[in-house]
């Protein structure tokens, strides 16, 4: 079913099933469109339009000299963008494949991340790299990373990945037209997901920072974010005939973290659980469980539980549905916080 949308001039148009991908090319193109300063580089995104095709089109629109090709190089790609940056332009990095992206680490770590504090304000790098992230495509390795949390430990960095059509395009539009370097983690899992959407009107989002309650319960929160979103909607949904009414939150950011949402909905339920693909030992959950363990404590009827990949090496495809986190699991652990609490 299609539902009608406002334009900012107020003419209606009705909104139609977009993908992910669709919404993310979108946004691009209109941050192209609307700022000149903001420049498009990496491998196979001009001709070619990116191996997952985010960016087709754009260097027919906008010319190669603003959709770029460039040598398989990612620390060079990269540095050729914090001089972008330096001179006033707004270049935007996509990265092929998440684990692709650690060539550029040095780069990323002693100037992106820094240049701002080091200049004392006076330098901001306003960089969008784009990372599509996750596993869930059959991908080997070097294609599956969940590397979120070596971003996540960079000081400077703003860290984002969206779960749904209407996030994917609102946090790229605003993470280009930051002044703060962005991190920009793509589910490629869900590039193919679909939603009423229209270009033309898109729905507001939240901004960079806040996080969505995607489902409001009372047993128990499911903290989550990107590719796993959708695990834990389905998880919620088969939780109730066990009887478990499930809150669940989309972090959506990850620096900043939104505190205030993740706390109120721990609050509220006494419980919580946090899943995500990135393997457990020294991942993203361990940080979110201590910050609710702080700010909670004596709210929480059981403890902090994680729901994550293993401490492994991304695994074959045949091997990755036993890796990745899935509703078995998520129930599985929302079981032992009732343990818990009972015993």
């Amino acid at each position: 079913m299609t539902t009608a949308a406002v334009t900012a001039d107020g003419r209606r148009t009705k909104a139609k099933p977009a993908t992910m991908a669709q919404a993310l090319g979108r946004a691009l193109r209109d941050s192209m469109a609307e700022d000149p300063t903001v420049h498009v580089l990496g491998e196979d995104v001009g001709t070619l339009g990116g191996v997952f095709r985010i960016t087709d089109g754009l260097a027919k629109e906008f010319g190669d000299d603003r959709c770029t090709d460039t040598p398989l190089a990612e620390a060079g790609i990269l540095g050729a963008a914090v001089g972008m940056a330096m001179y006033g332009l707004r270049p935007v990095v996509e990265m092929q494949f998440d684990a692709f992206a650690y060539p550029a680490f040095e780069q990323l770590m002693s100037h992106v991340a820094k240049m701002r504090n080091r200049t004392g304000g006076a330098m901001p790098l306003p960089i969008t790299v784009r990372v599509p992230y996750g596993g869930g495509i059959g991908g080997v390795e070097h294609h599956s990373d969940s590397s979120e949390a070596y971003y996540m430990a960079t000081p400077g960095l703003h860290v984002v990945t969206p779960a749904t059509v209407e996030d994917a395009y609102g946090l790229l539009r605003e993470s280009i037209a930051s002044d703060d370097p962005v991190i920009f983690l793509e589910p490629k899992r869900l590039y193919w997901s679909k939603a009423d959407w229209s270009p033309e009107a898109p729905a507001e989002v939240e901004p960079i920072g806040r996080a969505v309650v995607r489902r409001s319960g009372r047993s128990a929160t499911l903290i989550t974010y990107g590719p796993s979103l959708p695990v834990c909607m389905e998880a919620a949904e088969a939780a109730v005939a066990e009887g478990w009414d499930l809150e669940v939150v989309d972090l959506r950011s990850l620096v900043p973290f939104d505190d205030e949402t993740v706390t109120a909905s721990v609050r509220r339920t006494g419980r919580a659980v946090v899943v995500h693909e990135s393997p457990g030992f020294g991942g993203p959950g361990g940080e979110i469980a201590a910050r609710i363990t702080e700010r909670c404590f004596h709210h929480l009827e059981a403890p902090v539980l994680r729901v994550a990949g293993f401490d492994i090496p991304y695994p074959p495809p045949m091997l990755e549905r036993h890796h990745l986190p899935g509703v078995d699991r998520v129930l599985d652990a929302v079981a032992r916080l009732q343990w818990e609490a009972d015993s």
